[in-house]
């Protein structure tokens, strides 16, 4: 509703240029043109916001610099566009934010993807070697006999916070990861009522980076080093369970812990990690605890972290995974759960 409201004022903002049309084209054909100019890049930026082209603030942009230039030189008489013009390059600056975001992803997703990708089978050979409760898990999620998960494109959405005592934001999430090498990259948009923020969170090389930006324009947050990428390894360990052949890794060993538990340690470029996997009677997905970094401004410190599975399950090409968890801090004093979220999607092998 407010992008059909939002784009008849611009189409409407563009039609009052007219008038500028009218009244010049009689002394000055040419300033008369200019306004004509503006009224056709208004209305074309009014369709192309109402049909969602990622592009349309450019167009915007001009032709709200035309058009003030235009009501500089009649200020008399047109000043009164300079509210509306106002609104609408607010409006453009908000989008360039969302825009210049999305190309940084688009960006580095060219080199995420692995050059050249080798195609094997899980075959019970496989899985001889590894601890009985990991294999019954491996047996459940159905990978036996299909080839050996390299990439995924996953589609979130749920609500997190950023307090204990915060009120729950909106999420839409989509998420790349790659198994060879490891990584992922994940991209959120995030809302409240009143502010909406923009995230991206990386694990590439071996290195992480969490990057959050206020209106897709101010950084907030823009954390890296070591303590980062220990945390975006135990990320992508513990998100294994939506491509489950990851398992079957060289840089992951595993120990079995009792019929229900297993050890998982990742190594990879000089860091190395450790999350214990349990996992119910039938192999389902049940929770991953591990010693992570929490990061404050004045410092991180080591955490009790951990994602739950919500007992739901679905298959998606296939593949049996766990598609509602919540993932939480075990701080000392409370238990903080900050997000909630729901697979909605996922595609594998493809980019």
């Amino acid at each position: 509703m407010i992008r059909i409201v939002f784009s008849f004022v611009i189409f409407l903002h563009g039609l009052i240029h007219l008038l500028g049309f009218v009244e010049e084209w009689r002394l000055s054909k040419a300033v008369g043109i200019l306004w004509l100019i503006a009224c056709l890049l208004f209305i074309l930026s009014a369709v192309t916001y109402l049909s969602r082209r990622e592009w349309w603030w450019m167009v915007a942009a001009i032709a709200t610099v035309l058009s003030q230039i235009l009501i500089i030189v009649y200020w008399k008489d047109a000043r009164p566009g300079t509210i509306a013009n106002f609104i609408i390059l607010i409006a453009c600056i908000l989008s360039y934010g969302s825009w210049s975001f999305d190309r940084m992803v688009s960006d580095e997703l060219e080199s995420f993807f692995p050059e050249k990708i080798e195609k094997r089978v899980v075959t019970a050979e496989m899985i001889d070697e590894l601890p009985p409760v990991v294999q019954r898990w491996l047996k459940r999620s159905n990978i036996l006999g299909k080839e050996i998960i390299q990439i995924a494109h996953l589609k979130q959405r749920g609500e997190m916070r950023i307090k204990p005592e915060g009120s729950w934001m909106s999420v839409d999430a989509v998420q790349y990861i790659s198994t060879d090498p490891p990584g992922f990259i994940w991209k959120a948009d995030v809302k409240s009522s009143l502010m909406y923020f923009s995230g991206r969170d990386k694990y590439m090389g071996g290195e992480g980076q969490m990057l959050i930006k206020l209106f897709s324009l101010i950084p907030v947050v823009d954390a890296r080093g070591r303590e980062i990428d220990q945390g975006a390894l135990l990320r992508y360990l513990g998100e294994m369970v939506w491509v489950p052949s990851a398992a079957l890794s060289d840089y992951i060993k595993w120990e079995e812990i009792d019929s229900t538990t297993a050890k998982a340690t990742m190594s990879y470029e000089g860091i190395r990690a450790s999350g214990i996997f349990k996992f119910d009677e039938n192999g389902d997905f049940v929770s991953f605890e591990a010693d992570r970094y929490y990061y404050r401004k004045e410092g991180s410190t080591l955490e009790r972290w951990v994602i739950i599975a919500e007992k739901n399950y679905k298959e998606f090409e296939g593949i049996w995974v766990p598609i509602t968890l919540s993932v939480a801090w075990k701080f000392e004093t409370v238990d903080f759960t900050w997000y909630k979220l729901e697979i909605t999607e996922i595609e594998y092998g493809r980019r």
